[in-house]
């Protein structure tokens, strides 16, 4: 495989850190984090060894959605701050090498958005093709099966105007029409105040999402779809979805960001080869990266897991740019899913992949989902649907920073878990066979070892619980061993640990066996 020039974009080489803001810091006291929160912790961040902080939406919102309903795409809500403490954060980060990426919403805005309430006052209104808006079926129902992710049909009536509004998500998030030019040109505008700031790219949400077909036809039903999925698994999201346009769109904001050094990681769940279609091509290039989420959906096993590598390398595209994510704010947590021996196993993989990782704040910890009592449950998608286990609030609570929380003088939004308060911090800072202990070995042997940050990367096999790969660069060459299961395995030779001796185990006391990959263990070993 393709070894990386020296020339390579800052990006390729980069680790980002999702920080979900109303959770990370509080510096007010009110309970809910914020920027100032952010930059109080800079120097955690710098210690645990990323460079690039990619924080989940601060824009302006009535929090319908946690700030995925943004009702003013230049601005900063209340809750986090001001423009002045957000410049303040951006600043205090770069004097520190840290890069920032901002969360952008390009689906939908809230339904507060001043475009929206000037869009729905006439069905003549200049902002009336801003959003999408259809007339009833022949039954006076919505226009057509399209099922919201959330649950319920994907369209709002409007009384006042006799039509029915799209929003694939909440009735408060009425989704964009991109086919309108003046929209793509305003979008693009809110993204160039960022860049000129100083922003250093977005993660772009649902961006698979943004374009729906323009004769807006039924979705084909799912013929595998049981209640215990969700409803809107009832249809295959064919006609809503991952129109061939939104590729010219992002050829568009990629035109942008590389005016100004910026990445775009595109939030984009879809089979491998649909995914790959996002980075483009040389005459229209997408997003750098479109964000990889094989980890999160693999079975816990060495073959299924060297399957997906091998598929995923095999499917990029020429000059495409692999990137790895074990978690976010919207999916169970590593720990949870495979437990928390195997997390420090999932640590190292992440970590010693080729390609650009995203990991979530708290799963340095090896924190596991948290415990959400039923009165205090926030997500609107598990008050929606509840008793599916689709609620995003169990990854979502505050991060614990010192054994009595530490996150906020006040009353947190969400519960602490009190299960959270032993893996806390401070705690674990001191504790050298801790998951933020490894955690900051991985991400620091990272930094100093070209073969591990941008190497190639070959040979991945399974056999039995153990995967392997190599990554190298053309000198030097370093060999991953994962145990995956929960007995020792023998060493596959010819593997020479006992000459060269391994350069990092996951084992908590820090020592491996030249011969013996325990229980759970991975090491990475330098080979001749």
């Amino acid at each position: 495989m393709t070894i990386v020039s020296s020339a390579q974009p800052w990006w390729q080489a980069a680790t980002i850190y999702q920080i979900y803001p109303r959770s990370f810091a509080d510096a007010n006291g009110d309970g809910v984090g914020d920027l100032n929160g952010i930059a109080d912790r800079l120097d955690y961040l710098v210690d645990l060894g990323i460079d690039t902080i990619w924080i989940s939406p601060i824009f302006p919102s009535p929090m319908a959605d946690f700030g995925y309903d943004v009702a003013d795409y230049t601005g900063i809500d209340p809750r986090f701050g001001t423009l002045a403490d957000f410049d303040a954060l951006l600043a205090k980060a770069h004097a520190r090498g840290l890069r920032i990426l901002l969360d952008f919403v390009p689906n939908h805005s809230s339904n507060q958005h001043a475009w929206f309430q000037q869009s729905r006052t006439s069905r003549d209104d200049p902002k009336r093709d801003w959003y999408i808006w259809r007339d009833p079926a022949p039954d006076g129902g919505p226009p057509n099966n399209w099922i919201s992710d959330f649950g319920s049909p994907a369209w709002t009536y409007d009384a006042a105007t006799g039509q029915y509004y799209s929003r694939a998500f909440l009735p408060e998030q009425p989704d964009l029409n991109w086919r309108n030019p003046a929209v793509r040109a305003a979008m693009l505008d809110a993204m160039r105040f960022w860049f000129d700031r100083g922003v250093d790219g977005f993660r772009l949400d649902v961006l698979w999402h943004i374009v729906k077909h323009a004769g807006f036809p039924d979705n084909p039903p799912n013929p595998d779809y049981h209640p215990g999925m969700g409803e809107m698994h009832r249809v295959h999201q064919l006609h809503s979805t991952d129109q061939p346009e939104v590729h010219v769109i992002a050829a568009e904001m990629r035109e942008l960001a590389d005016r100004y050094g910026a990445v775009l990681v595109g939030e984009i769940y879809l089979p491998v080869p649909k995914l790959m279609t996002y980075y483009g091509s040389a005459d229209l290039p997408g997003v750098h990266l479109p964000f990889n989420f094989q980890l999160i959906e693999a079975r816990w096993n060495a073959a299924d897991l060297a399957a997906r590598i091998v598929e995923y390398e095999a499917a990029l595209p020429p000059g495409g740019w692999p990137n790895w994510v074990l978690g976010n704010h919207d999916r169970p947590r590593i720990a949870t899913r495979v437990g928390p021996a195997q997390a420090r196993v999932a640590a190292m993989l992440l970590l010693t992949l080729r390609g650009t990782p995203t990991l979530y704040q708290g799963d340095e910890l090896g924190l596991p989902d948290a415990r959400i009592p039923t009165d205090r449950v926030q997500d609107p998608r598990e008050l929606r649907e509840p008793g599916l286990g689709l609620g995003r609030d169990p990854v979502r609570t505050p991060l614990p920073w010192d054994a009595a929380g530490g996150f906020t003088i006040g009353e947190p939004w969400l519960p602490v878990d009190p299960a959270h308060l032993p893996l806390n911090v401070a705690a674990q800072a001191a504790d050298p066979a801790s998951m933020l202990a490894l955690y900051r070995r991985l991400l620091a042997l990272r930094r100093a070892t070209p073969p591990l940050a941008t190497g190639a990367i070959d040979t991945v096999t399974a056999s039995g619980d153990v995967l392997r790969y190599d990554r190298s660069d053309g000198t030097t060459r370093y060999r991953i061993l994962l145990n995956l299961g929960d007995t020792p395995v023998p060493v596959p030779v010819p593997v020479p640990v006992g000459t060269v001796g391994a350069v990092l185990t996951t084992d908590p006391s820090g020592t491996a066996d030249p011969h013996l990959l325990r229980p759970a263990e991975g090491v990475i070993v330098k080979v001749s």
